[in-house]
């Protein structure tokens, strides 16, 4: 039997070795137009069976990073204007990240959801309109996460089910009860926390904040990083953020949840 040309040969390889990447959206850092973009070092797969609660400011276990890298993770969007801007830097440096969406705002804005999504970041569940959660009655805590999500979705798929795309929720103010982390454990749903932030809520300037949130990266070294994109001051900053990440050899990791292959093994 004769062999194959070697062209041939050569571009099945590079499909095979793209196509993990490919099946979660994050094909960007491979076929990034700047040579010396920051990128997408790689790509995480979170399994909730695994890590049900992750982020050392709220629990004792944090995802499986290694020195120097870092999960940018963005809450309380989306919001026109701001997130375009957080997206705009993102997409400049060929960096993949995960928003943790409050359902209100996604439902006025569906067409930033899929915008969000169709340029290959991970979207995650913040409630409905982000109360503090463990103030309110079970039950009522629970239809308001159900909602939160059930929005997100009729944004992203049309359809308004309370069966998350990807398993990922953050609860506002990180307030949660042990019943409502029980409930969303059994449901196959990873509670995000972080290990470090930018405080951008308080009033700062760029500057200000930009050197807040280098400090802690420099004293954590790694670690799930919590930012708003609704945030101008946050948004403006971020440009000169990622560009730090690259001169000081930091690598940005994405979080996906986890393959049907990957969960079939754990099953079996």
């Amino acid at each position: 039997m004769s062999s194959a040309p070697r062209p041939i040969l050569s571009l099945v390889a590079t499909l095979i070795a793209l196509a993990p990447v490919a099946l979660f959206g994050a094909a960007q850092a491979n076929e990034c137009p700047r040579k010396d973009a920051l990128g997408t070092s790689r790509v995480l797969e979170v399994d909730p069976a695994t890590y049900p609660r992750v982020g050392l400011k709220s629990f004792p276990q944090t995802l499986p990073l290694r020195d120097g890298e870092v999960v940018l993770t963005f809450d309380d969007g989306p919001t026109p204007g701001v997130t375009d801007k957080v997206l705009a830097a993102l997409g400049t440096e060929c960096v993949q990240a995960t928003f943790f969406m409050v359902g209100r705002n996604a439902s006025e804005h569906p067409d930033m959801v899929r915008k969000i999504a169709r340029l290959g970041h991970s979207i995650g569940y913040h409630s409905w309109d982000h109360p503090h959660l463990n103030k309110l009655p079970t039950d009522q805590a629970e239809a308001n996460i159900n909602r939160g999500i059930a929005a997100v979705q009729a944004a992203l798929r049309g359809t308004a089910t309370t069966v998350p795309s990807t398993p990922f929720f953050r609860f506002p103010y990180f307030e949660s009860t042990p019943t409502l982390l029980d409930h969303l454990e059994k449901r196959g749903i990873a509670v995000f926390g972080a290990d470090f932030w930018a405080s951008d809520w308080v009033k700062m300037t760029p500057e200000q904040e930009l050197k807040l949130l280098t400090g802690r990266l420099e004293a954590n070294r790694k670690g799930i990083i919590l930012l708003h994109d609704p945030q101008m001051r946050t948004a403006e900053m971020l440009p000169a953020f990622l560009r730090y990440l690259q001169e000081h050899n930091f690598h940005v990791v994405h979080i996906v949840p986890p393959t049907m292959k990957t969960v079939s093994d754990r099953t079996h």
